[in-house]
């Protein structure tokens, strides 16, 4: 089937979050969270080696909605509940619809780190991806000097699989192992 007719939800919602698809308009809130995580950001997102204009974040934004749209990468914004703040970002990218598989990645706004709030984001859209897109496997790679990232995967009960040695370039270009984590159905 084509994946551009598939029908399933653009908003998950968890015990403290709402976790959606990208809407016109939400740049001015994720260019703000960019700003203000650059130095935890920048050793690891290509995005943020340098402060990017409201009109480049909003463009990207609209790319990403379209995206969604399409089927071809899932992205989303992941919003508090309560207070409607924006928190930070995730999605189920590098997607294989015939088998299907997906790969979560995310990044918080620094001022609402350490609260739990992307292993709660982490264990939504990992149940999303099974119940919703029928996921046979869901991935999550990190460079494997980012310790943030891999206890967030251990504590989403991730299963580490394996480290590929000398697999990518870091951000300044140094040659990184990645952590492969992985669940499946």
């Amino acid at each position: 089937m084509n994946p551009i007719l598939l029908d399933f939800p653009t908003e998950i919602t968890t015990d403290r979050l709402i976790i959606r698809m990208p809407l016109p308009g939400d740049g001015k809130a994720v260019n703000e969270a960019i700003r203000a995580s650059m130095n935890e950001l920048q050793p690891w997102m290509p995005f943020a080696q340098k402060e990017p204009k409201l009109e480049e974040t909003e463009a990207n934004i609209r790319e990403a909605h379209a995206n969604f749209l399409l089927r071809k990468d899932l992205r989303l914004l992941i919003f508090h509940k309560e207070t409607c703040q924006f928190i930070g970002s995730t999605g189920l990218h590098r997607i294989n619809w015939d088998l299907p598989k997906f790969e979560i990645g995310y990044w918080i706004d620094s001022r609402h780190a350490k609260q739990g709030y992307i292993t709660e984001t982490v264990v939504g859209v990992t149940n999303f991806a099974f119940e919703e897109l029928n996921a046979k496997r869901v991935e999550i790679r990190c460079d494997s000097l980012n310790i943030n990232s891999r206890n967030v995967a251990e504590r989403a009960g991730y299963t580490l699989e394996g480290i590929l040695r000398n697999d990518d370039l870091a951000v300044d270009g140094t040659l990184r192992d990645t952590c492969v984590f992985s669940k499946i159905k």
